[in-house]
């Protein structure tokens, strides 16, 4: 079990994690949670029906990384190669798609990320601060998707783009600074391959 998910009987999955695995995978995803930001109704406490009625940003973020995360619905090698009046209705179909729909992936995203950090609040490490995650199927769905945002998130601020930047990162030397955040990047890949494979019928 150490370093993988391994399948519980009746569902669900579980991994034996050390002391400092549960204060990487907890930072991260704290570090998440404040980059997706607070959701409509945090903004607005007292209006019960903000969250409801709050339409989202028409425009797609700044930051590399929550472009990586909410992409534009409408984009790609297609939208380029056509005439500019074809990339300026896919512009406003995107800029419209995610008006209605980036609120309600951030609150996705963002209850995904706490699922994490609750289920390694609630551990109870052992005498070397170790501990065993045991999972439900639905926890172990969240953490799936929280998971994947993670390697989203550290694959942006690397410039992984297509599978050949990943096998770049294998290669690189352990004096490059960026070398942390290759190692947590694969071994998340890693966790994630293995937590499918749970999930898996």
């Amino acid at each position: 079990m150490p370093g993988h998910f391994e399948p519980l009987p009746g569902g669900g999955a579980a991994v034996a994690l050390d002391e400092v695995e549960i204060s990487i995978i907890r930072s991260l995803a704290v570090q998440l949670l404040e980059l997706i930001g607070p959701g409509p109704a945090e903004n607005a406490p007292d209006d019960p029906l903000a969250e409801l009625f709050a339409e989202g940003p028409s425009e797609p973020p700044s930051d590399p990384v929550l472009r990586r995360l909410f992409p534009d619905a409408y984009s790609g090698p297609d939208v380029a190669a056509g005439s500019p009046e074809e990339a300026e209705e896919q512009r406003a179909h995107s800029a419209e798609f995610r008006r209605f729909t980036e609120n309600d992936l951030r609150a996705g995203k963002r209850e995904n990320a706490l699922a994490v950090i609750r289920s390694l609040d609630a551990l109870t490490t052992a005498g070397d601060g170790g501990a065993v995650l045991k999972l439900s199927p639905g926890e172990s769905e969240q953490w799936l998707r929280a998971l994947n945002d993670l390697r989203l998130a550290i694959g942006a601020r690397l410039d992984v783009v297509e599978e050949e930047d990943t096998d770049l990162l294998y290669r690189l030397p352990d004096e490059d600074p960026r070398k942390p955040m290759v190692m947590a990047y694969l071994w998340l890949g890693g966790l994630q391959e293995t937590l499918v494979e749970t999930l898996m019928p």
